[in-house]
Protein backbone atom coordinates (compact mmCIF):
# COMPACT_ATOMS: atom_id res chain seq x y z
CA UNK A 1 0.00 0.00 0.00
CA UNK A 2 1.36 3.14 -0.69
CA UNK A 3 0.52 5.93 1.73
CA UNK A 4 -0.48 9.59 0.49
CA UNK A 5 1.43 12.37 2.99
CA UNK A 6 1.91 15.69 2.09
CA UNK A 7 1.89 17.96 -0.31
CA UNK A 8 3.68 15.99 -3.51
CA UNK A 9 2.24 12.38 -2.70
CA UNK A 10 0.74 11.87 -6.06
CA UNK A 11 3.91 12.21 -7.51
CA UNK A 12 6.94 9.97 -7.77
CA UNK A 13 9.46 9.79 -5.31
CA UNK A 14 11.86 13.63 -4.93
CA UNK A 15 15.71 13.09 -5.50
CA UNK A 16 17.50 14.88 -3.07
CA UNK A 17 18.02 18.03 -5.96
CA UNK A 18 14.53 18.32 -5.63
CA UNK A 19 13.92 18.28 -2.09
CA UNK A 20 16.75 21.01 -1.81
CA UNK A 21 14.74 22.84 -4.53
CA UNK A 22 11.43 22.57 -1.87
CA UNK A 23 13.84 23.53 1.36
CA UNK A 24 15.38 26.47 -0.77
CA UNK A 25 12.04 27.53 -1.95
CA UNK A 26 10.47 27.72 1.84
CA UNK A 27 13.83 29.32 2.72
CA UNK A 28 13.50 31.87 0.38
CA UNK A 29 10.05 32.58 2.34
CA UNK A 30 11.60 32.95 5.82
CA UNK A 31 9.50 29.65 6.08
CA UNK A 32 11.88 27.34 9.22
CA UNK A 33 12.30 24.34 8.73
CA UNK A 34 11.58 20.93 10.87
CA UNK A 35 12.45 17.84 10.61
CA UNK A 36 10.24 14.73 11.83
CA UNK A 37 10.06 10.91 11.77
CA UNK A 38 7.60 8.35 12.67
CA UNK A 39 6.76 4.61 12.42
CA UNK A 40 3.12 5.09 12.91
CA UNK A 41 1.58 6.92 9.64
CA UNK A 42 -2.23 6.57 10.36
CA UNK A 43 -3.57 9.92 8.77
CA UNK A 44 -4.81 11.21 12.23
CA UNK A 45 -1.43 10.27 14.28
CA UNK A 46 0.00 14.34 12.99
CA UNK A 47 2.58 14.70 16.31
CA UNK A 48 5.44 12.68 14.58
CA UNK A 49 8.91 12.53 16.75
CA UNK A 50 11.17 15.81 15.66
CA UNK A 51 14.74 15.35 14.40
CA UNK A 52 16.60 17.82 16.57
CA UNK A 53 15.16 21.36 16.53
CA UNK A 54 13.51 24.01 13.92
CA UNK A 55 15.94 25.15 11.67
CA UNK A 56 15.87 28.54 12.08
CA UNK A 57 17.71 31.45 10.12
CA UNK A 58 19.70 29.42 7.15
CA UNK A 59 20.24 30.39 4.06
CA UNK A 60 20.86 27.73 1.91
CA UNK A 61 19.33 23.90 2.14
CA UNK A 62 22.45 22.65 2.70
CA UNK A 63 21.85 22.50 6.10
CA UNK A 64 19.01 21.13 6.00
CA UNK A 65 19.80 18.34 3.74
CA UNK A 66 22.49 17.21 6.21
CA UNK A 67 20.19 16.46 8.72
CA UNK A 68 17.89 14.54 6.36
CA UNK A 69 20.37 12.83 5.64
CA UNK A 70 21.29 12.00 9.46
CA UNK A 71 17.77 11.45 10.06
CA UNK A 72 17.31 8.81 7.22
CA UNK A 73 20.89 6.83 8.32
CA UNK A 74 19.69 6.45 11.89
CA UNK A 75 15.74 5.49 10.71
CA UNK A 76 16.17 3.69 7.51
CA UNK A 77 13.10 1.86 8.18
CA UNK A 78 10.66 4.93 8.73
CA UNK A 79 8.29 8.02 7.51
CA UNK A 80 10.61 11.43 7.13
CA UNK A 81 9.24 14.38 6.08
CA UNK A 82 9.98 17.78 6.17
CA UNK A 83 7.77 20.58 7.49
CA UNK A 84 8.20 24.01 6.47
CA UNK A 85 6.39 26.73 9.04
CA UNK A 86 4.64 30.21 8.27
CA UNK A 87 4.76 32.65 10.94
CA UNK A 88 3.63 36.12 9.28
CA UNK A 89 0.21 35.92 11.19
CA UNK A 90 1.16 35.93 14.39
CA UNK A 91 0.67 32.05 13.95
CA UNK A 92 2.80 29.32 13.33
CA UNK A 93 0.86 27.31 10.27
CA UNK A 94 2.00 24.65 8.26
CA UNK A 95 2.94 26.16 5.07
CA UNK A 96 4.66 23.32 3.12
CA UNK A 97 4.85 19.31 4.12
CA UNK A 98 6.28 16.54 2.38
CA UNK A 99 7.78 12.82 2.63
CA UNK A 100 11.57 12.68 1.97
CA UNK A 101 11.40 9.05 2.77
CA UNK A 102 9.55 6.20 3.44
CA UNK A 103 10.03 2.21 4.78
CA UNK A 104 10.49 0.27 1.56
CA UNK A 105 7.69 -2.12 2.67
CA UNK A 106 4.16 -0.32 4.17
CA UNK A 107 2.20 -3.02 5.89
CA UNK A 108 -1.17 0.02 5.23
CA UNK A 109 -4.24 -0.41 7.18
CA UNK A 110 -7.31 -2.64 8.13
CA UNK A 111 -10.98 -1.15 7.88
CA UNK A 112 -12.79 -2.47 10.88
CA UNK A 113 -16.57 -2.06 10.75
CA UNK A 114 -18.99 -2.18 14.01
CA UNK A 115 -22.44 -1.95 13.74
CA UNK A 116 -24.03 0.96 15.91
CA UNK A 117 -27.42 1.93 17.00
CA UNK A 118 -30.35 1.43 14.74
CA UNK A 119 -28.16 -0.78 12.31
CA UNK A 120 -26.17 2.30 11.79
CA UNK A 121 -22.56 1.19 10.23
CA UNK A 122 -19.24 2.98 11.64
CA UNK A 123 -15.80 2.34 10.36
CA UNK A 124 -12.69 2.95 11.62
CA UNK A 125 -9.17 2.65 10.19
CA UNK A 126 -6.02 0.69 12.02
CA UNK A 127 -2.75 -0.01 10.47
CA UNK A 128 -1.21 -2.95 10.54
CA UNK A 129 2.51 -1.11 12.04
CA UNK A 130 0.91 -1.23 14.98
CA UNK A 131 1.18 -5.17 15.41
CA UNK A 132 4.01 -4.76 16.07
CA UNK A 133 5.90 -2.50 19.51
CA UNK A 134 7.01 0.85 18.75
CA UNK A 135 10.69 1.01 16.81
CA UNK A 136 10.56 -2.97 15.96
CA UNK A 137 7.09 -2.33 13.38
CA UNK A 138 9.56 -2.26 9.93
CA UNK A 139 11.79 -5.15 10.96
CA UNK A 140 15.42 -4.76 12.38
Amino acid sequence: MYLRHGTFSYLPELTDEEIAAQVRYALLNNWPVSIEYTDDPHPRNTYWEMWGLPLFDLDEPDGVLAEINACRATFPRHYVRVNAYNATYTKQTTALSFLVQRPAEEPGFELARAEGPDRRQIYSLRSYATDRPQGQRYGG
